[in-house]
């Protein structure tokens, strides 16, 4: 049996865990953003991992650096136009892309340009661009004599702007953040997207001496196959999920160096292992009935595979109900998988969640693109400590009438931050948008008001479920 097998266990309780304490609320919330490597000059700005389809690390994962690239080789009239040239993307391999000379001034200018473009005041506090100019003459009016200065004056630049989430990172703390392995090979995954709109998984971050560099991965690499089978089109969630697998076994990829550069295959030896999120058992109410419950304590790279697999084995031991705890779910570090969790019960075309920033690339609709995986009707239990990730899955099959919310108010985290990496090897996590519910209710700050505070009996779930279809249809 599966790792999902040996917790499937009739002694877990329906009461959840002992809560988590405060400032592990704060980190998990704020770890929900996903790093991406530095571009040339200020166009850094970058699509979120919440926008991506993955992890990005929201959820995730996060696509997009506007890489750049040198110019492509130029031919005189005389040689034949069939030769194909191809351009490589600057620092392709890790190859340094710092400039020779990075000052302290430009540091703290560099940061203040990617929040002047991206940044989404969402607090009580508001955000002008005129505000913000002045505070660039302000901090530019004097001489900035060492690093460390420069980096306090971000510090305290990016305080002012009353967003808890918006913050600035070291060297050492980017480094960290960038090379989080969700793969189980020592590889982090980021989508970035070509001109003509075609994504493609590049390695973001790479372990010194991991599994992957030693079979000779480089950072920047292009990953094309996984097991043997073509991993265009999907997710750097799923790509995550399909290189997990038990420690010491192997997986088998292919990899390309460069846009210019022969494809590699390399077998990799799993050494680290993402435990699983997923808890499950199936129970028996008091009429007979089959139900499903369903623990997700996290979003990671397992989320999706280990929750399908228990739905699928409830199924076929009976199941007509569904129970899923989101209890105490701060997210992680995959948002991306909870819209992919929310599509696996909303049915074609249906809304998962909305997003909203300033730039138009933040202004999204994210619709489920397939038939729902279970139809049966779905409680969801949620309570103060249900945030980010879990409550875009809550609220998506609250408003389209596939669940009851159960417990207590959620804690309101409906925010996408994206990492920007600074000239000398720090960063910046800034707010770029956040999500709106398919009923146009914003999470953050707000939270998700539940259905009832206790259980309800079942049917009372479908009579509920039928009446919110009802009132969707006019």
């Amino acid at each position: 049996m599966g790792p999902l097998s040996l917790l499937c266990s009739s002694s877990v309780a329906l009461s959840p865990p002992p809560p988590p304490s405060p400032a592990q609320l704060r980190a998990a919330a704020a770890a929900a953003a996903t790093p991406v490597p530095r571009a040339s000059s200020v166009q850094r700005k970058l699509t979120s991992a919440a926008l991506a389809g993955a992890l990005s690390f929201g959820l995730l994962l996060s696509p997009p650096s506007i890489a750049a690239e040198s110019s492509p080789a130029r031919t005189t009239r005389s040689e034949p136009p069939a030769v194909e040239y191809c351009r490589e993307e600057e620092g392709e391999d890790g190859a340094a892309a710092v400039p020779e000379r990075v000052t302290n001034e430009g540091i703290v200018e560099e940061a203040w340009s990617i929040v002047n473009e991206s940044f989404l005041g969402t607090g009580r506090r508001s955000w002008s661009p005129e505000a913000w100019q002045r505070k660039k003459e302000d901090i530019l009016s004097t001489s900035i004599p060492t690093r460390s200065k420069a980096h306090e004056l971000i510090r305290r630049m990016l305080a002012g702007l009353g967003d808890p989430y918006t913050r600035f990172l070291s060297p050492d703390e980017f480094s960290r953040m960038a090379r989080y392995d969700m793969t189980g090979i020592g590889i982090n995954l980021r989508e970035v997207q070509d001109d003509d709109g075609m994504v493609r998984l590049k390695v973001l971050g790479l372990l010194l001496d991991g599994p992957a560099h030693a079979a000779g991965v480089r950072q920047g690499d292009e990953i094309l196959t996984v097991n043997g089978d073509d991993i265009r089109g999907k997710s750097a969630v799923e790509v995550s999920s399909l290189l997990q697998g038990p420690n010491g076994t192997s997986v088998k990829i292919e990899v390309k160096h460069g846009n210019c550069r022969p494809v590699h295959s390399f077998e990799v030896q799993r050494q680290l292992v993402a435990r699983t999120p997923v808890l499950y058992r199936l129970e028996d109410a008091e009429n007979g009935m089959s139900i499903g419950y369903i623990r997700l304590k996290e979003f990671n790279a397992l989320a999706i595979k280990d929750l399908v697999t228990a739905m699928k084995r409830l199924q076929e031991m009976g199941s007509l109900y569904f129970i899923l705890d989101l209890r105490d779910n701060l997210g992680g570090l995959c948002r991306y998988a909870g819209i992919e969790i929310a599509k696996l019960f909303l049915n074609q075309g249906e809304t998962v969640t909305y997003t909203v920033g300033r730039d138009s690339q933040y202004q999204t609709t994210i619709t489920a693109g397939a038939a729902p995986l279970v139809k049966d009707p779905v409680i969801v239990l949620v309570n103060n400590k249900t945030a980010s990730a879990s409550e875009i899955v809550a609220s998506a099959l609250h408003d389209n009438c596939r669940a009851v919310l159960v417990g207590e108010r959620t804690f309101g985290k409906g925010l996408i931050q994206s990492v920007f990496e600074l000239d000398d090897g720090s960063g910046v996590v800034v707010t770029i948008g956040k999500y709106v519910t398919p009923n146009h209710m914003d999470i953050n700050g707000n939270g998700i008001e539940p259905d009832y505070r206790s259980l309800p009996a079942w049917n009372e779930v479908n009579k509920h479920i039928s009446q919110c279809k009802m009132l969707r249809q006019g």
